[in-house]
């Protein structure tokens, strides 16, 4: 792995363990094996850098999302393959999570691939319950951009709800709420 690379990953790592805070340039080198030219070589400071990995971790997660979200199958099959995928519910999103990042959230700059990333999913989804509609699989009242935003922050809560709870069950049965709900909205 390159060493630009290395530092990318290292700081994905980081900022979701440990936050933007707690994310130092020293811990970010001594993860990725590198020194401290080689980081500055590559980037003008820790903000370069974690703009890079939050872009980064944006970019696997609207990746993953998407190859589930145009898979085959009716909108409910690939929706529910969406929010039944494997996730490490106890750490959290790792694009979510970076919402409660107070440095992240007061930087335009490192919050844009995170306000991007989920409005972006929640447009995803929306297109994918507009395309339910209009193959008749979906109730004609059911709205694609509510319901899709809805989808996003049921998710978001459920991740926060698994972490207060040491458990992934509240994950889990958000999920499966959510489920029984858009259920009802089949024809």
């Amino acid at each position: 792995m390159e060493t630009v690379d290395r530092l990318i990953e290292s700081t994905r790592e980081l900022l979701w363990e440990r936050g933007y805070v707690g994310t130092s340039p020293k811990a970010i080198q001594q993860r990725a094996g590198v020194g401290q030219g080689s980081m500055y070589h590559h980037f003008t400071g820790k903000p370069d850098l974690a703009l890079a990995a939050i872009s980064r971790t944006a970019e696997e997660l609207r990746a993953a999302a998407e190859a589930q979200l145009s898979a085959p199958g009716t909108a409910v099959e690939r929706i529910t393959a969406y929010l039944r995928r494997e996730r490490d519910v106890l750490r959290g999103c790792p694009v979510g999570r970076l919402t409660q990042d107070p440095d992240i959230v007061a930087s335009p700059e490192l919050c844009r691939p995170v306000d991007e990333t989920l409005d972006w999913l929640g447009r995803r989804l929306a297109a994918v319950l507009a395309e339910g509609i209009t193959d008749g699989e979906l109730d004609a009242g059911l709205d694609p951009a509510d319901t899709g935003a809805t989808i996003v922050a049921v998710l978001q809560g459920g991740y926060v709800l698994a972490r207060a709870a040491g458990s992934a069950e509240p994950f889990d049965r958000a999920v499966s709420g959510l489920l029984a709900l858009l259920a009802a909205a089949i024809k």
